[in-house]
């Protein structure tokens, strides 16, 4: 393919050491060889991806947007896929970009996800830098890491490495704030949890309307560690999430709480992958999106259980309300299972709100409108409740009753 001006001119080159210029240019040729995936393909399918056109997209604008939430220990500011000043880390975390860290050759040869995937390389091809986050053996830091992603506009391509060493225990927030009509977004977020350590991770994406998020998470898990996430779509017009996690070693775990909110014609996309490479491993999955005016969503969801995976327990639900004649929820959920010594299920929903919880309500003197804005709050507080990331909770909680508003 052709590639655009974002991949090509050379002026606007975000420097940085040699290993990284090199990395660089392996991405580019590999973007360059996949070329932007399409509809077509069923990792894409629903989607509107054959609308991307790179060409509009010009270079970042850094902003000067903060943002904090309660509980969290100390918060890391990047503006435009750039790593502003490093503030003092808890005891416990190590903050450093990847340009400056002393693994960083090794750290993006051993980068985590599909390497097939055109997201991922385009963000190769074009990161400016990275913020690699180390948690040292052993560590229990209860407050969460904030890590707030904000731009003006244009193209931003943030990749953030979450490492956490045997034993320790930590908690995550990436939040994505600001853009315009002029803004894509492709963050790739790596978490790497050694055996017996416990991550709490989120990711929660409140970008302007007209903005494009392309976001991929890629997860591995140890033997006997979990990783349990929180995603949410509220802004953007094409919002998009893959999250992929490999459960390695024996006994790891994954949890995955996901939600969207989509009114308008938002479209809010989220595809999951659960892969049981080991014996005795779990997964618990739930998504709930709703969906008004001409929204759409789509889920497209696979537990993977491999042979030799002995004992794997999976559970895959995504349930979706559709508040509009106009609005559409499509969900595909798949199993894929090698192995037979397991325990797996999958479930799915699309519908209006139950009318025999609306015609209780009404009965009771409530008016119509309110009775559906308090069921539908019933339905995303049934997920955040089973959320351990607090802080993330409440963010999201409130830009939820701020568009329900």
């Amino acid at each position: 393919m052709t590639l655009p001006p974002l991949l090509t001119d050379s002026s606007a080159s975000p420097g940085g050491p040699s290993w990284l210029q090199t990395r660089r240019d392996e991405e580019r040729a590999r973007f360059e060889k996949l070329g932007l995936p399409d509809s077509t393909a069923e990792v894409w399918r629903y989607s509107p991806i054959g609308d991307l056109d790179l060409e509009r997209f010009g270079e970042a604008r850094p902003s000067a947007k903060t943002l904090a939430l309660p509980g969290s220990v100390v918060t890391v500011a990047v503006g435009a896929g750039r790593v502003a000043g490093l503030p003092d880390a808890p005891v416990g975390f190590t903050l450093r970009r990847l340009s400056e860290h002393p693994e960083g050759p090794e750290i993006v040869a051993s980068a985590l996800g599909d390497p097939d995937d055109a997201i991922v390389a385009l963000n190769g091809a074009r990161m400016t830098d990275g913020l690699v986050i180390d948690v040292t053996r052993g560590a229990h830091v209860a407050e969460p890491l904030l890590v707030v992603h904000a731009s003006e506009g244009g193209a931003s391509f943030p990749r953030t490495i979450i490492r956490l060493a045997e034993g320790a225990v930590a908690s995550v927030i990436e939040v994505f704030v600001g853009g315009d009509d002029d803004t894509l977004n492709v963050p790739v977020s790596e978490l790497r949890v050694a055996d017996g350590a416990v991550l709490s991770y989120g990711s929660i994406q409140s970008l302007a309307r007209g903005s494009w998020h392309l976001a991929t998470v890629s997860g591995s898990v140890g033997r006997d560690a979990t990783i349990s996430q929180l995603t949410a779509g509220l802004g953007a017009t094409y919002d998009r999430i893959r999250s992929d996690v490999v459960l390695e070693g024996q006994g790891a775990s994954s949890v995955l709480r996901s939600t969207y909110l989509g009114s308008e014609n938002q479209i809010h996309d989220l595809r999951t992958l659960q892969d049981h490479a080991a014996p005795r491993t779990t997964c618990d999955l739930l998504c709930k999106g709703a969906v008004d005016d001409e929204a759409r969503s789509i889920y497209t969801g696979v537990i993977r259980v491999r042979h030799g995976a002995i004992k794997a327990d999976a559970h895959q639900t995504n349930h979706n309300l559709v508040l509009s004649p106009h609005a559409r929820a499509d969900s595909v959920p798949n199993l894929e299972i090698e192995e037979n010594d397991v325990r797996c299920s999958h479930a799915s929903s699309v519908g209006p709100l139950d009318e025999d919880q609306r015609y209780y309500l009404e009965s009771r003197g409530i008016e119509p409108a309110v009775a559906e804005s308090l069921l539908v709050r019933g339905f995303f507080r049934d997920l955040l409740d089973r959320s351990s990331l607090a802080g993330a909770t409440g963010f999201v909680r409130s830009e939820i009753e701020e568009r329900l508003r």
